[in-house]
């Protein structure tokens, strides 16, 4: 993120991205992806019971993500190695996991993998277009940012519930499965129509439906109890956003909302947020520690949201010019993760207090 403000008010750009290309690209398939390859590698293990890629392995891993986010800096290499090591790293993703999902007796969890598959394929649609074979770079963005969306709704309906049980005494969060049902077919039809028919009158519908469906599982799992607990409010927040977002998209395609502002309100704000949020409780449970927001995050997770509120509804009051809201978010959201950093670091270089597997 800080990179990319510096290019913004650089004018420069890596040889291989625009700067805005760059900048899109790397927030979903170098950030996000991260998060979600540490976030499958350590859940699959604990779902199934059966070991993830650890040691050198793991540590490949990583160096191919490492060498996808700087082999574009460098002058001169050939454009098809640039390419190829950044597409690279969601297949090797998908062998890391497919062996314990297969092998597991869940079969939902098998989803990840066709998911996975479809972000490989969002990628290579926007390598194509820098390539200079099609002109699919923006569907592959809108692509990845939906399977992200979809992520984030699944993985969501599964742990905001729970959490909240756990972490209240008296919350009954309610489950429906007729509810669910219709938000996955409402939202697989919103990603088809994003991708295959971009005009049509049926993308403003089917937005205000993922958005009712969303507000309809926060309603069932709201309890005013979640105020006292950072650590499940900003999950919440992160929902939020998402149903913000939807009704943004709605409002765009009427020309009455800034269609960009509306997509940040995805980005910046549902996963943002939602991220950071599991990053900070997931990384105290697998280390053995309590679920307790310390203050430092606390302050994290308000900053996220002021970012987000600056970055997606201040432009459209005028009392700052768009490159100062770019530049105020974006310092605003780097500092909640640097935040983060700072008070996570240290535990997640130890052993787990519990001298069990991370």
């Amino acid at each position: 993120m800080l990179l990319w403000l510096w290019f913004r008010l650089s004018t420069s750009a890596p040889n291989y991205y625009s700067s805005i290309g760059w900048h899109s690209h790397e927030m979903l398939f170098g950030f996000s992806m991260a998060i979600i390859a540490g976030f499958l590698l350590t859940a699959v293990r604990n779902w199934t019971g059966i070991d993830t890629p650890t040691g050198k392995p793991l540590a490949l891993l990583a160096l191919l993500w490492v060498a996808g986010r700087v082999l574009p800096f460098i002058p001169s290499l050939p454009t098809w190695l640039v390419v190829c090591v950044d597409w690279l790293f969601i297949p090797a993703l998908i062998i890391a996991l497919t062996n314990p999902l297969i092998k597991a007796e869940n079969r939902v969890n098998r989803l990840f993998i066709p998911l996975l598959g479809v972000m490989a394929i969002a990628n290579l649609l926007y390598h194509l277009e820098g390539l200079g074979f099609t002109q699919t770079g923006q569907d592959g963005i809108s692509l990845m940012r939906n399977m992200v969306l979809l992520l984030l709704i699944f993985v969501g309906g599964r742990v905001l519930p729970f959490f909240t049980e756990k972490a209240i005494q008296g919350a009954a969060p309610q489950f429906s499965k007729q509810r669910e049902q219709i938000i996955y077919t409402l939202f697989t039809l919103w990603i088809v129509a994003e991708l295959l028919l971009p005009q049509s009158w049926l993308i403003a519908p089917l937005a205000l439906g993922v958005a009712f469906t969303q507000a309809w599982r926060l309603y069932d799992w709201y309890h005013p109890g979640i105020w006292q607990q950072p650590m499940l409010w900003i999950l919440f927040c992160g929902l939020a956003w998402l149903i913000l977002g939807f009704l943004l998209k709605a409002m765009a395609l009427y020309d009455l909302f800034p269609n960009n502002l509306a997509t940040h309100a995805f980005t910046v704000g549902a996963i943002g947020i939602f991220t950071l949020g599991m990053m900070a409780r997931v990384s105290l449970g697998h280390t053995g520690r309590n679920i307790q927001a310390g203050k430092s995050i606390t302050i994290a997770f308000i900053l996220i949201n002021i970012a987000v509120a600056i970055r997606v509804l201040l432009p459209v009051t005028g009392l700052l010019s768009y490159q100062a809201c770019i530049t105020l978010s974006g310092s605003i959201w780097s500092l909640s993760y640097l935040l983060f950093v700072i008070g996570y670091i240290p535990l997640l270089l130890r052993p787990r207090i519990d001298s069990r597997p991370g």
